[in-house]
C-alpha cells in the first residue's frame, strides 16, 4: 500500500496590518488630489478647457441675477467662511480640553492647523490665476488653486463629525449634523464657483484634500489610541 502524501507546508500567516477604512479612505482621496495636482500643474489642454466652460457658464447667469449674488456673498462671506469653520473648531478644541480630552483636543488643532499649512503652501507652490472678469460680480485674492473656502469647510465639517461620532450623539442628532454637514461643504464650493473666484478644480481639489487630510488624521489617532489601550496592564 502506498503510504499518504505528507500535507503541504502551511504557509506562514500574514502578519501585515489591514488597512483601516479611514486610511484607505485617505490613500484613495489623496491619490486622487495628486492627480489633479499634477493636471493643473501642467495646465492639461482638456481640463483647463473644462474649467473656462463651467466659469463662463456660472459667471454669464450670475451677472442676471443680482440677487441671488448677494444671498451667495453672504454665505460664503460668514456663514461659510474659513474663519466662521476655524471658530466652530476652535470652540471643540476647548471643550475637549476642559473636559480633559487634551490629547484629542491638541489633535484636532493641528490636524485643522496642518490643513490650512498645507492649503497655503500648494497655492503658493502652484501659483495659479483665479478666473478674470469684465463685469465681476465678487473679488478675491492670492492663488486660486486648491479653494481654502472648499479645504477648510471639509476638515472643519469631517472633524466635527468624528468627534460627534467618537461621543456616539443619538442617531437623529447624528442625521441632522450629517445633512449640516454635507450642505455646507457642497455649498460652500458651489458659491465659490457662482461668484466666479475659482475654478472648478480649485474646488474639487479644496474638497479631497480635505477629506485626505482628515482620513488620515482620524486613522493615525485611531491606531495611536489602539496602542495607548493594548500596552495597559491587564489586571487580574
Amino acid at each position: 500500500m502506498h503510504s499518504p502524501a505528507p500535507p503541504p507546508p502551511l504557509s506562514p500567516p500574514d502578519r501585515s496590518p489591514a488597512l483601516s477604512p479611514a486610511l484607505r479612505a485617505g490613500v484613495g482621496c489623496g491619490s486622487l488630489a495628486l492627480v489633479l495636482l499634477i493636471l493643473v500643474a501642467v495646465r492639461w489642454s482638456p481640463l483647463m478647457s473644462l474649467d473656462r466652460t463651467v466659469a463662463d457658464a456660472l459667471h454669464r447667469r450670475a451677472v442676471t441675477e443680482p440677487e441671488l449674488v448677494h444671498i451667495n456673498r453672504i454665505l460664503t462671506d460668514w456663514v461659510w467662511d474659513p474663519w466662521t469653520m476655524r471658530i466652530l473648531i476652535a470652540v471643540a478644541v476647548v471643550w475637549l480640553w476642559w473636559h480633559g480630552a487634551r490629547m484629542l483636543a491638541g489633535w484636532v488643532a493641528a490636524t485643522s492647523l496642518f490643513a490650512t499649512l498645507l492649503q497655503q503652501g500648494l497655492k503658493s507652490a502652484v501659483g495659479r490665476e483665479r478666473p478674470r472678469w469684465p463685469d465681476p460680480v465678487d473679488s478675491a485674492h492670492y492663488a486660486a488653486f486648491p479653494s481654502g473656502h472648499a479645504m477648510t469647510a471639509m476638515v472643519s465639517c469631517g472633524l466635527l463629525l468624528w468627534l460627534l461620532h467618537r461621543h456616539g450623539v443619538r442617531r437623529r442628532v447624528w442625521r441632522v449634523a450629517l445633512a449640516v454637514a454635507w450642505v455646507s461643504v457642497i455649498g460652500t464650493g458651489v458659491t465659490r464657483l457662482y461668484l466666479g473666484v475659482h475654478w472648478m478644480t480649485d474646488v474639487l481639489e479644496g474638497w479631497l484634500l480635505g477629506a485626505a487630510v482628515v482620513a488620515f488624521s482620524t486613522a493615525v489617532f485611531a491606531r495611536y489610541e489602539g496602542q495607548g489601550r493594548a500596552a495597559l496592564p491587564h489586571r487580574t
